[in-house]
């Protein structure tokens, strides 16, 4: 089975389009390059199908190094049959090939390895035939002075069985398939964990039981959880008679009693004994993956989301980190985010230097020409707002509050320490706070996005499948918004496509030592950054005020002669061309398809010169919280209140609605209708007008609704 026949089976694109992306992938090419640039080659397929091509490749190249292996294994061993080799080859699960591999597998000292060493397979064969009548006698020729009995003797021939039984194929799909429909999940309270304050969060799983199938992704996660954290026993069963009516419809073949009776046996030994065990944590494992593919999308949509949040831009930021008995420290950004200055204050108890305080704040907003106040939304985050607004400014200043959200991860990281390594935690993680409101996305691509606090068992689900998918997330973001290559950090750069961190730091320091890279072209200076290289990442590396002014364009610079040709054929230079609506409205693109370039390509450049270099991101919006509701004990049912998303989940979304506390929106709560997708109601950081339907204040939950 080829690579490409094995993806067509997944995914609902053709076989061209897979071999030539494999091709593209092959070559070093990346997903925001193939998507952008290489729309003729595949078809037009976009991000999410290139990600999912790359998915099954990966899966693939698993597939057949795990066949390679057993092959040799299976060889070595001298078992390995032309029959067999092709089932093997021919197999496109890994549990095909693992259940093919099952029997010649290399096992501990069994039961049945046991009977095979005291001369007991010869007799297993026998009743595994089923037509001797007269099985006790046949027995009887099978004792030693360790087989001292028929019995004895029989016990070991079913335990041969048994592990036969359960190395059968046919066998353990049925079962699989039977699991699949009528599996239940059930889990219990540990006895010793009842009175545990830490175990009451897991409450309603100390006596849970439900169909494996309808077991939601979140609720399956939190059970797995309380079991990983010793609070309840966690068992998956089927019903026994229907599972073994499945191995006694496989196993039995004749009416013969003498042998048939043994046979049953051996195969409810088989059931409680080897297949319930390992067919139950196979079943597990791949719901528990279902549910990991799920939450897993969840936190890439929400940190999509995120990451693309609205933009202040290069603004002079005045920046608090607040707090109460530490003081709130304060630092000073000019345009392009660099420190300028810093320092607490306290203006609330227990000093409460609130005169003080209103002095530094007022003369630092007038030297610096501060034009936006950005407050973390931590401790004292309200009575923070609430100060700042009280102020009279001699001229209008916005204030905004931000997300702090792993800025203390941020603050003692090595990237922090490298920027700021005269400076401490506190000042680091204030000036994080004002960078991101100017450029969420250049701020948080610094910050390991499972510390950003958007996502749904961020810790339970399969690691490395969650940062893989976390890098394609923050890699699309980052190539979809264009980079300043003259501003942007290492962290920033190394998500470009083709860079890498090594070539980032690379263009950092061509930087340093040379200045301001002038255009697209002077990137082949920048040392190690080859052909390759440059193919991949120039495009999405934007040069403000260049010479060419396709430099600070999404255009590629191997279509610039096109755009050249473009420009001649209108009469005009290409610097009057763009953004010129009236002459690129005029541009005939059938003119100017070849064989590499065709209207998907055009489509895209004449989309770019219409408005080069537009940032994608909307507008950044100033919200207030109702100034009324300070803590939880605040919030009455009934009230309407503003709020903001901050996290979104399968089962609804959270709410900030200006507390401690967020609020929890149900799924059930976002529409009159049914709702199958959270996200096709609300996105991370909208603005919202909830409902109060219940408040908990002993539990600390409150529970907001959309629906009027």
């Amino acid at each position: 089975m080829s690579i490409v026949s094995f993806i067509a089976k997944q995914i609902p694109v053709s076989e061209k389009q897979i071999a030539k992306t494999i091709s593209l992938l092959d070559d070093g090419a990346t997903i925001p390059f193939i998507s952008r640039y290489r729309k003729e080659m595949t078809g037009d397929l976009d991000e999410v199908a290139i990600g999912e091509i790359v998915k099954h490749k990966t899966a693939f190249e698993a597939l057949e190094k795990r066949k390679e292996s057993v092959l040799v294994t299976i060889k070595e061993q001298g078992a390995l049959t032309p029959e067999l080799e092709r089932k093997i080859l021919a197999a496109d699960t890994l549990t095909q090939v693992e259940d093919l591999y099952l029997p010649y597998k290399k096992k501990r000292k069994t039961r049945a390895s046991v009977a095979k060493e005291l001369g007991l397979e010869p007799l297993a064969k026998i009743i595994l035939q089923q037509k001797e009548e007269e099985i006790l006698f046949v027995a009887s020729q099978y004792l030693n002075d360790t087989v001292t009995s028929e019995e004895l003797a029989l016990q070991g021939a079913r335990d041969i069985i048994a592990e036969w039984i359960n190395e059968d194929e046919k066998i353990r799909n049925r079962l699989r398939r039977l699991y699949q429909r009528k599996a239940t999940i059930a889990s219990t309270i540990i006895k010793t964990k009842k009175d545990d304050v830490a175990a009451q969060k897991y409450l309603q799983y100390f006596d849970w039981e439900e169909p494996l199938h309808k077991c939601p992704s979140h609720r399956l996660l939190a059970i797995l959880r309380a079991e990983n954290e010793k609070i309840v026993r966690v068992k998956i069963t089927v019903p026994e008679d229907d599972a073994l009516d499945i191995i006694d419809d496989v196993m039995i073949k004749t009416n013969v009693e003498a042998c048939t009776d043994h046979m049953f046996l051996a195969g409810s030994d088989a059931y409680k004994r080897l297949l319930t065990p390992a067919i139950s944590t196979e079943i597990l494992n791949q719901f528990k993956e279902k549910a990991d593919d799920s939450a897993i999308k969840v936190f890439a949509q929400n940190l999509k989301q995120l990451l693309l949040a609205s933009p202040l831009g290069q603004k002079r930021i005045l920046a608090l980190d607040p707090g109460f008995k530490s003081g709130c420290k304060v630092v000073c950004l000019d345009n392009q985010g660099d420190l300028l200055h810093n320092e607490n204050i306290y203006p609330h108890p227990p000093q409460r230097e609130t005169t003080d305080a209103i002095k530094k704040i007022r003369s630092l907003t007038n030297a610096y020409k501060i034009e936006a106040i950005a407050i973390g939304n931590g401790t004292a985050a309200r009575e923070t707002e609430a100060f700042i607004k009280k102020i009279p400014f001699d001229k209008p200043v916005q204030v905004f509050m931000v997300n702090e959200s792993g800025a203390s991860v941020y603050s003692a990281s090595k990237i922090a320490r490298a920027e700021f390594p005269t400076y401490d935690v506190t000042v680091r993680g204030a000036v994080s706070i004002g960078r991101r409101l100017a450029d969420p996305l250049a701020e948080l691509v610094k910050i390991d996005p499972k510390a950003i606090g958007v996502g749904q068992y961020q810790h339970d689900v399969d690691q490395t499948k969650l940062k893989n998918e976390l890098d394609t997330v923050v890699m699309s973001c980052v190539n979809g918004v264009g980079i300043n290559v003259n501003t942007a950090s290492v962290p920033l750069l190394s998500y470009v496509s083709g860079i890498g961190e090594k070539l980032a730091e690379n263009i950092v320091a061509y930087r340093s030592e040379n200045g301001a890279i002038q255009s697209r072209e002077e990137l082949k200076k920048v040392p190690r950054l080859g052909g390759k290289a440059y193919e991949q990442a120039a495009a999405f590396l934007r040069i403000t005020s260049p010479k060419n002014p396709l430099d600070n364009s999404a255009v590629h610079p191997e279509r610039y002669k096109l755009v050249s040709k473009m420009a001649k054929d209108a009469g005009v230079p290409i610097n009057e061309l763009i953004g010129n609506r009236e002459a690129i409205t005029k541009i005939k693109l059938q003119n100017y398809i070849t064989d590499e370039v065709g209207l998907p390509t055009l489509t895209d450049i004449v989309r770019e010169l219409e408005k080069p270099g537009v940032d994608p991101r909307k507008k950044v919006t100033v919200f207030e919280f109702d100034p009324n509701v300070k803590t939880i004990e605040d919030i009455k049912t009934g009230m309407k209140l503003p709020g903001i998303v901050n996290n979104i989940t399968n089962f609804g979304c959270f709410v900030d609605i200006g507390i401690k506390e967020s609020g929890l929106i149900h799924i059930s709560k976002l529409a009159n209708e049914y709702i199958s997708d959270v996200n096709a109601v609300v996105q991370l950081h909208q603005h919202l007008i909830v409902t109060v339907i219940d408040v908990d204040i002993n539990r600390k939950r409150i529970q907001l609704s959309l629906i009027d």
